[in-house]
């Protein structure tokens, strides 16, 4: 059930109805079912593997709570084994055998098993996992309720592909809840407004050219051609991501939950690290959190530095998919982390400085995104040097006029933002001015919008 079909505004307008009709006590029993019959819409067999973790994740925090010594770590353990473990098996089983087959039988049949990936499973095993390691590091107290637990993991705006929210913010509007206001009501639908905006117009649009390019580099061969179809693949990925973060945000809003902010611009970011604090900020803190700070961080010197920040990457890349071409994409981010971490001086470039430098690191981005969108090694490998085919016939950009159109106006949206603050003074406009906006912009969805067929999410692959 896509977040942009008619059958989930339906769904929605009935759950909403009926969690302020319900008595209080009530509604956790009715978003845990309605969030379960959203999971079961996609495929119902997975929500007993769902259930599954949960159950596990549960009882371990609380063994964890109640006991002392070497249980406590084995109940950790048990937890991230199960979590660890349905994540390896149903994300790298055939990546795994592929690769041992390469090596020990090369050129030996390989025939892949037949596997589907449940749907939203590299985001709620990481959120489970949060929990319980932050329960055994005694920063979050176990849930005693099991219903509240599995809420928490299954609450269906962000299921599927994110926020990862951590148990600490997601509890304390539960277990403190009040009534959105008029203001976060306003504030929810707009952001859930902006959402089908960034998908169904923008996403969607530079979808047509990534696509086209992706779909056999070769026939389009050149500088331009690779350069704008990195470009427009950049754009669709943030748009399409950004996109979903909007609504799921602006779903828990109407519902008096407050998820975290997940990007903040990060085409306009002038480093590499900077770019990591905006964008996919909730897997950015948890990879910090659990990953980098785990392996030591900063604190055991620079050379270790330079490798907990390329091994937190090479993490974070194979997190994003089953190939060779993502963990690439991490190391090819966690390297250029760590020559920044030795070169770049640590003070903050002015508002002149900033634009080029931000232009030079959308660049440096755009390159690793090739790795990311490419099917294949060959295929990146093949594109990267047509990137840099300057001896050879340039081509033509693959993005339309009206793609570079919405590329040019979004970042002028984004700098005026930046600097000017035009989204925040635009929330405190007069409600007329807002009703217009919003008028005009479901106009725009109507007329703009790239498919007459919902189109998946790109991070419901992930």
């Amino acid at each position: 059930m896509l977040f942009t079909t008619f059958p989930f505004l339906v769904f929605l307008l009935a759950v909403l109805a009926l969690f302020y009709l319900l008595p209080k006590p009530a509604r956790r029993y009715l978003m845990l079912a309605a969030s379960l019959a959203f999971y079961m819409a996609w495929n119902w067999k997975f929500v007993v593997l769902l259930l599954g973790l949960i159950t596990v994740d549960f009882f371990a925090a609380l063994w964890i709570r109640s006991r002392q010594g070497p249980t406590r770590r084995l109940a950790l353990l048990l937890s991230l084994a199960a979590n660890i473990g349905m994540l390896g098996w149903f994300k790298y089983a055939n990546f795994l055998r592929e690769t041992w087959f390469h090596f020990a039988r090369p050129g030996a049949p390989y025939h892949p098993l037949d596997i589907i990936l449940p749907l939203g499973i590299s985001f709620h095993t990481f959120q489970s996992i949060s929990y319980v390691i932050d329960v055994y590091r005694g920063e979050q107290p176990a849930i005693t309720g099991y219903v509240d637990y599995a809420l928490f993991v299954a609450f269906f705006p962000q299921l599927v592909a994110g926020p990862i929210v951590r148990a600490r913010e997601f509890f304390l509007d539960y277990f403190n809840w009040r009534k959105p206001t008029s203001e976060e009501w306003q504030r929810g639908c707009a952001m859930i407004l902006t959402g089908y905006v960034k998908k169904l117009i923008f996403a969607d649009q530079f979808k047509i050219a990534s696509d086209l390019y992706f779909a056999n580099p070769q026939a389009l061969p050149g500088l331009m051609p690779a350069w704008t179809a990195s470009i427009a693949f950049a754009l669709q990925i943030f748009f399409d991501f950004s996109g979903y973060t909007d609504i799921a945000i602006g779903l828990a809003l109407l519902f008096g939950f407050h998820f975290p902010e997940n990007f903040r611009r990060p085409y306009l970011a002038a480093t590499l690290t900077e770019f990591w604090r905006r964008w996919h900020m909730t897997l950015s803190n948890w990879l910090r959190d659990y990953v980098y700070i785990s392996l030591g961080g900063n604190r055991k010197g620079k050379l270790r530095t330079y490798l907990n920040l390329l091994l937190t990457m090479l993490l974070g890349g194979l997190w994003h998919g089953a190939s060779w071409n993502f963990v690439i994409w991490g190391g090819y981010h966690g390297a250029v982390l760590a020559v920044e971490r030795i070169l770049w001086n640590r003070r903050r470039p002015n508002a002149l400085a900033r634009l080029p430098l931000a232009a030079l690191n959308f660049l440096v981005v755009c390159l690793g995104w090739v790795f990311f969108r490419a099917t294949t090694f060959a295929g990146a490998s093949y594109v990267i040097h047509q990137m840099f085919s300057f001896a050879t016939a340039h081509g033509h950009s693959i993005l339309t006029p009206l793609q570079w159109r919405l590329a040019i106006g979004t970042l002028v949206v984004a700098v005026a933002e930046e600097y000017a603050g035009v989204w925040t003074k635009l929330t405190e406009a007069p409600a007329w001015l807002r009703t217009a906006i919003a008028v005009l912009a479901i106009l725009a969805i109507e007329i703009f919008s790239a498919s007459d067929q919902a189109v998946p999410f790109v991070y419901f692959q992930f």
